[in-house]
């Protein structure tokens, strides 16, 4: 049992590894604590690997956990962010990077929950009903944080990432 269990959990990690790595990353929007999220859920996933009679609900059971680990974390760990002025200079000439780094900005600007929501629905490509149970609510509250999420990533989006100075009088 200890061998099969080694050989089918590893085989596990090592398919599934980065498409929950990216879930992660979304969630947290850095790599290092999305790296410890996912070593996190890991681990609580190995310590009931046995008990998981349906290996094919495996990927969903440990995207599950990085959610609520997530929330766990956040409820524990109140960091204060420290807010600048400006970014760092980046070296990107891909318009794409722009846009990436501009919506993952935006992401970031969103509550955990709705975050979840938004991460789940869109970029994990799940149903209403599925994203509801993943995270353990009603389907209403799903089309509900859905909505509102995105209305507040599109006002995010449309908004200019610097203001450029107009003369007074010329709006």
């Amino acid at each position: 049992m200890g061998r099969q269990f080694d050989d089918e959990f590893t085989e596990f990690v090592e398919r599934w590894s980065p498409a929950l790595l990216r879930v992660a990353f979304l969630l947290t929007s850095d790599r290092g604590e999305a790296e410890d999220l996912l070593q996190t859920a890991l681990l609580k996933t190995s310590r009931h690997w046995g008990r998981l009679s349906d290996r094919e609900a495996a990927y969903p059971y440990v995207r599950r956990v990085l959610v609520t680990t997530h929330t766990s974390w956040l409820r524990r760990r109140r960091v204060h962010e420290v807010l600048i002025d400006r970014f760092p200079e980046q070296v990107t000439t891909e318009p794409t990077g722009i846009e990436a780094g501009r919506a993952l900005q935006a992401l970031e600007q969103l509550p955990p929950r709705m975050r979840a929501v938004v991460v789940l629905r869109w970029y994990e490509g799940l149903s209403e009903a599925e994203t509801a149970e993943a995270l353990g609510c009603s389907v209403g509250s799903v089309k509900s944080q859905a909505s509102r999420g995105l209305a507040r990533l599109r006002d995010l989006l449309d908004q200019p990432s610097t203001r450029t100075a107009t003369p007074e009088g010329a709006r």
